[in-house]
């Protein structure tokens, strides 16, 4: 390799190094830190000044010991794993039969006007509320996991659909037809083009549902998972335990929250560009 050629490799790789410190040190990620020190430091105090309420908790350095304790056990990492799969076996399944009958009733006013008073009577019952008749009607403990955890991000998938469908513009649709486009075209380069928002945001807000049904339905019924651990460890006066399963839900979240961001934004190439 030439001498310019390694040269442009330093440089090139220099660049990139520069560009990463730089988004590390960037305004947003201090302000992320100074936040979350400024956190623990209210904690610290809250329970140093025995503050109504909150004399309770433990100290920050004694969660941090509970979780260096526990991030070095094989269960903790098999209820992370058990959770996740939990999460992305039923939230594909949500996405599969919700964001096709979303559209289904989004453009036909005759599936709409059939499907749509069922939908809407079934919709408002809480998932907690389908704990008992999933745990009779299921097999396994298992599969009546699954179901809670489907049922919880499908609704709120299938309304944003049908909304986001709704919403298109009207006028796109006669352009296309007068322009001798098909309905099939109309279909793929119209309407899921433009429900494609809507689809986003169901799933950013179903995914949080899951997490949220998962939780409870792995405290009632599960036998592992980060809610199970998390129950287990109120079950045994644990509370520095507890707030490290509490913490690690959060995290989980907030990842499946940024890999259904991270989807969506790929799928929507002309919202970076703009």
């Amino acid at each position: 390799m030439s001498s310019t050629a390694l040269e442009l490799k330093r440089s090139g790789r220099a660049l990139r190094i520069s560009a990463y410190v730089r988004g590390i040190l960037s305004l947003k990620t201090l302000q992320g830190v100074s936040t979350l020190v400024a956190f623990v430091a209210l904690w610290q105090a809250a329970v140093s000044l025995k503050v109504p309420y909150l004399s309770n908790l433990p100290y920050p350095a004694d969660v941090w010991k509970s979780f260096t304790d526990t991030v070095v056990t094989r269960a903790y990492w098999i209820s992370w794993a058990v959770s996740l799969e939990r999460i992305f076996v039923s939230f594909l399944v949500a996405q599969v039969l919700g964001i096709p009958l979303g559209l289904l009733m989004g453009i036909s006013r005759k599936s709409k006007d059939i499907l749509f008073p069922v939908f809407e009577i079934v919709r408002p019952i809480p998932p907690i509320a389908w704990i008992p008749l999933a745990i009779l009607f299921w097999p396994t403990e298992e599969l009546s996991i699954y179901a809670l955890t489907f049922i919880g991000p499908f609704f709120v998938i299938v309304l944003n659909v049908m909304q986001g469908v709704a919403n298109i513009d009207v006028s796109l649709k006669r352009a296309a037809l007068s322009l001798g486009a098909k309905p099939g075209d109309i279909f793929w380069k119209i309407m899921l083009p433009g429900a494609l928002p809507s689809i986003l945001t169901g799933m950013t807000v179903g995914i949080g549902v899951a997490w949220n049904v998962l939780i409870a339905a792995e405290m009632i019924a599960g036998h592992v998972g980060l809610g199970r651990m998390t129950w287990e460890a109120y079950t045994n006066g644990n509370i520095p335990l507890i707030m490290v399963g509490m913490a690690s839900i959060g995290v989980a979240g907030y990842l499946c929250s940024g890999v259904v961001r991270i989807v969506g934004q790929s799928c929507m190439p002309w919202r970076r560009r703009s």
